[in-house]
């Protein structure tokens, strides 16, 4: 099955989510996911466009997220893989019951919610997210009234199915995230 490449996945996001932190939210979760597909053996261009296009139709369609993007990725034919992890994102939530069955999706569960407590976090200690110190955010993962609509209970979800633990898993995404300043 087809996967756009990099490119035509940014233009995809640019058409279809006009707001800012959504864009930074998917380059996020894309830069960690790729950081995992390197640690963990994947295929570097489908963990990043995955994770660029996990939330493609979240601001249009939040109610229904993200069964409208499956719908987008299975008629435009994307692998299997991508629609998975996309699925198995959204665990808990808008009637989705699927678990990860693959790294990739469990890396997505694990990483998506976590983006958030970084991006809360950079926003109060304007420093780059790779000179973040894992202990300070674990710290903030702890706290549910820090970013509290961060549904902390799928980033412990998905590191439980990427067999990680939590502390080691913020300081991976430390590091994969040190790119983005």
């Amino acid at each position: 099955m087809p996967l756009p490449t990099k490119d035509e996945a940014r233009v995809l996001l640019e058409q279809h989510v006009a707001d800012e932190y959504q864009r930074h939210h998917a380059l996020m979760v894309a830069t960690a996911l790729e950081g995992y597909s390197t640690h963990l053996g994947g295929d570097a261009d489908l963990w990043f466009i995955t994770g660029l296009l996990h939330d493609l139709d979240f601001e249009k369609h939040p109610g229904e997220h993200p069964r409208v993007s499956l719908g987008w990725f299975r008629e435009w034919g994307y692998p299997d893989d991508l629609i998975h992890a996309v699925e198995a994102h959204a665990y808990g939530y808008n009637g989705f019951s699927t678990l990860p069955r693959t790294p990739l999706a469990a890396a997505l569960l694990a990483t998506d919610e976590l983006c958030g407590i970084f991006y809360a976090y950079k926003r109060l200690n304007p420093i780059a997210y790779g000179a973040m110190k894992p202990s300070s955010i674990l710290k903030k993962v702890k706290e549910p009234s820090f970013a509290a609509k961060v549904d902390r209970r799928t980033i412990y979800t998905g590191c439980e199915h990427l067999g990680i633990a939590i502390e080691d898993h913020i300081a991976n995404v430390v590091h994969f995230l040190a790119p983005l300043g």
